[in-house]
Formats: structure tokens, sequence, C-alpha cells
């Protein structure tokens, strides 16, 4: 019996996974992050608090669920063990969270080389969060890294201080700060031992629990189109967080998946560098950003605003292999008088409906667009798909025309109740 659900973005992140995986994990036994780092953060908000999760699964709330950090996932063990006491501080045991052996772990030395690269880039730089996550990915592809299982191993000394004397000399030619070995060492070491308990066999685990018909859900960081392979590259992530990353990063089949819902904004947001056709910046644009709290969670960096694009949305459900959508942040539509939707693009006088290889086509990409009239309806208390309002209605049935996807979740606020589910995913 199938009982995998995925959540996965549909547009570059921060489209509201972190609310959707909470309100599905309450029907699920696991929840689990198959890729990714604390380079993106969800922002969770129930019972009248907001609650910022960087690397720990959305599911930590409820001490019945398992919540998991898989293999694919790359592990700074610094801001795990701060949120682990954060949580702990505001009620939440987290004894109900397990990291792969096979993870890989970031350092402080893979953070100071973010850094160090992205300004030697220049005017060319990727626009990364110098969190240190593609360090610790090329340290992952290049078999130069440390897993979880090195880490809490008695080899972790001998690993370490072989390690940094490589990356001090790879420090050095940027003409940065090296790492005293012995210190870093020292307080790595210390980490180490306090990671230790959290550390299992998690394909194990995962598979274990299929088995046991468990429900599992699995939540990636940021979206589709930073995927590695199918994002707007090089403007990208590090990792794949599209439906195909999941059986990578966690160890379990793709057989065992039952749905992959995509979490889309009724209109585009992107953090950073890269291109964005429907973007724009007027007194509209700064209403969305100013009512939606567009923020990066982990950057704290406005987020660059644009209307809904439906060329990535038509692209995000074939790499996805999408089963339904999740329409999120409608009520902050509210109050404006048209909506727009781009239907294709325009490039070098051809029209296209599919995302380009080449950034350089992608950025001179002019989006073609459809426009609808708008609502002015508060639908923050809706809670019932036929109470919206006819224009929103109208809005979410042009998108499912478009995509070829329902829309089987909608969201008209930040909270967990104020979802409209149009069909049972768990």
């Amino acid at each position: 019996m199938k009982n995998a659900v995925v959540v996965v973005g549909t547009q570059w992140g921060d489209e509201g996974k972190g609310k959707i995986t909470n309100y599905l994990s309450q029907k699920a036994d696991v929840v689990v992050r198959y890729q990714g780092g604390d380079n993106a953060g969800h922002t969770i908000k129930f019972l009248g608090k907001t609650y910022a999760l960087h690397v720990i699964p959305s599911g930590v709330f409820n001490p019945q669920i398992k919540n998991v950090l898989g293999n694919g996932v790359v592990l700074n063990p610094k801001t795990f063990l701060a949120e682990v006491k954060n949580l702990q501080a505001q009620g939440f045991s987290c004894n109900n969270l397990y990291i792969s052996n096979r993870a890989h772990i970031i350092f402080d030395y893979h953070q100071a080389l973010d850094g160090l690269i992205e300004e030697h880039l220049g005017v060319n730089k990727i626009g990364t969060t110098k969190k240190g996550i593609g360090p610790c990915y090329t340290d992952k592809i290049a078999r130069q890294g440390i897993r979880v299982a090195d880490f809490v191993s008695k080899d972790f000394e001998k690993i370490y201080r072989a390690t940094l004397q490589i990356k001090n000399e790879q420090i050095k030619s940027y003409g940065g700060q090296m790492f005293d070995i012995d210190k870093s060492y020292q307080e790595y070491q210390i980490i180490a031992d306090a990671i230790r308990p959290y550390v299992v066999d998690t394909v194990q685990l995962l598979n274990d629990e299929i088995k046991n018909n468990k429900k599992i859900l699995f939540e990636g960081a940021q979206g589709a189109l930073l995927d590695i392979d199918f994002g707007t590259y090089p403007f990208v992530t590090s990792s794949n967080p599209s439906g195909g990353g999941v059986s990578i990063g966690s160890g379990i089949g793709p057989t065992n998946i039952k749905d992959i819902i995509g979490i889309a904004k009724a209109y585009s947001t992107r953090v950073g560098s890269g291109a964005f056709p429907t973007e724009f910046d007027d007194e509209v644009a700064h209403y969305i950003r100013e009512t939606a709290h567009e923020y990066g969670t982990t950057t704290k960096r406005p987020r660059r605003i644009g209307w809904l694009d439906g060329v990535i949305l038509k692209y995000s459900a074939q790499i996805n292999g999408l089963t339904g959508l999740s329409l999120m942040l409608l009520d902050v539509l509210a109050g404006l008088k048209t909506l727009k939707v781009c239907t294709a693009y325009m490039l070098d006088g051809q029209k296209i409906t599919t995302v380009p290889a080449r950034i350089s086509d992608f950025e001179r990409c002019v989006p073609l667009y459809e426009e609808l009239p708008g609502f002015s309806e508060d639908i923050s208390g809706i809670r019932n798909y036929d109470d919206l309002p006819v224009n929103a209605k109208k809005y979410i049935e042009f998108i499912e025309k478009l995509i070829g996807i329902e829309v089987v979740i909608v969201s008209v606020g930040p909270d967990a109740e104020q979802t409209i589910i149009r069909r049972p995913i768990m």
C-alpha cells in the first residue's frame, strides 16, 4: 500500500511548504527532509504562534511523529543543536528527531569558502546565502566530504585534521583566514558527542516504517526552479528539491510514493540573482511584499515580486510528476483590481511555452499575460471552496486549466486552520 506523500515547491522556494507540511503532518507518522541544508527556512504558524525552522522537519511539534533528516541533507550541526535548544525552551522535547548516518556535515570551513568564492566571482556571483551548502555538496560529489557516520566515530579526529589541513590551503589561496586545527577539532568533537544520540540508519528506519504501512510525508527545501539539474542554472541550489530527489535523498523506492503535491504561491517571488520573467516593481509589488511579509526566513532579504508564471508551473508539473497543486497566499491578492497570469514567453520573436535550458535565453524571455478580474473580499475566514468569491474561483480554475493539474488545497491565511481542502491527501 502506497502511503508516502511528497510536498515540493514549484517555483523558486518560499512557496509556503512549511505550512502545508505542518498541516499534513498531523495525519502522518513520519516527516522527512530529503535534501538541502539550513540555507532555506520554513515559517510555521499555528495556535497563534510563529516558528521558524531552518533544518528540522516541520513535524517536530507533534511528539508522536518521527522527524527524519535524510541522507540527501547537508547538516550544519551547530544550526541543528541551536534549533533543538530553542524548541526545547518552548516546550518541545525534540526526542522525535533522527539524523541519517549517511548525511554530510557542513563545517565552518565550508561557510568560509562559500563567502570567499562568492567574493571572488564578483559580478558573476550566484547569490548564495553563504551557509556553506554549495561547498559541502561539492565535497560530497568530489568524495572528500565527512558524513555523519564519520563525524560521530572514533576516527573523526584523524579524518578532520587531514581534511582541514587541505581546506586551510584552499582558504589561503582565496586570501582568507585559516582555521586553528586544534581549536576547531576540539570544538567539533564536543558537537559530535551532542549529535550522536540522534544518529541512526534512516534508510532502514524509513523502509521499516513503509513495511508497517505508516504514513510518510516528505518535504524538500527550496523549489523546483532551483533544482541543480532542472532549475535556472547556474542560479540554483546544489541539490535536487524536485520530486525525483526524494528516493535519492531518503533511500525509499519511487514505487512507494502515492501523491506529489506541488506548492505554489498565487503570485511569484524570488530571492537572490537570476532570471525572473514576470518580475515587476511598482506600488502593486510593494503592496504584495508588505501584505505577505515577503522577506527571507533565513536571509531577511526582501523577495522579488512577480505575477504568477504558468510556464514555470507547467514545467514544474512535468519534472515533479505532480498529482495535485496547493495554491498559497491567495488572500494576499484581495483588493487588486486585475490579476495577471503568464501563459507563454516571447523569445527572439518566437512564442515558447517551456523554460529554456540556457540562462541567457531565459533572461531574454518576455512574458505573455492573460488578465483576469480581481476580487475585493476578505477570504481569510473561508473554509469551504464554494464560499470563495466568484473571481477567486475563476482565478483558480484558470490555473487548473492552464497547468492541467487540480488545485487540491487553497491557503487563505498563514495559520494552519486557514486552509481549504478540496481533496483529502493523507
